[in-house]
């Protein structure tokens, strides 16, 4: 059982920065992969980032490329998301989830747990 609880959201102007962290509870974090979601009002949830159990992988949907890292420090449990350069499409309520298969995240956009969410608002 992994419990994840997201944090860093708030207000920001466009063009700002903000970082997003999810602290996992449980022995075995670091053998999950990890992935960050978000959820604007009125679209469906949808990838922004994932993490291999190493840090070793990672990817990214092309709307955030080159302005989002996602990071993780296994001794913390805990999975990062930094987002710089954010634009008002940018806000939403931002989820991180976790699974033992990448691919899970990265192509079925699922999960085994997941975070109760942080929300991100980008104004112009």
């Amino acid at each position: 059982q992994v419990q994840l609880v997201e944090s860093g959201g708030g207000l920001v102007q466009a063009g700002g920065s903000l970082r997003l962290s999810c602290a996992a509870s449980g022995r075995t974090f670091s053998s999950y992969a990890m992935g960050w979601f978000r959820q604007a009002p009125g679209k469906e949830r949808e990838f922004v980032a994932a993490i291999s159990w190493s840090g070793g992988s990672t990817y990214y949907a092309d709307s955030v490329k080159g302005r989002f890292t996602i990071s993780r420090d296994n001794a913390k449990n805990t999975v990062y998301l930094q987002m710089n350069s954010l634009k008002p499409e940018d806000t939403a309520v931002y989820y991180c989830a976790a699974d033992l298969d990448l691919h899970t995240i990265v192509l079925t956009w699922g999960g085994d747990y997941w975070g109760q969410g942080t929300q991100v608002t980008v104004s112009s």
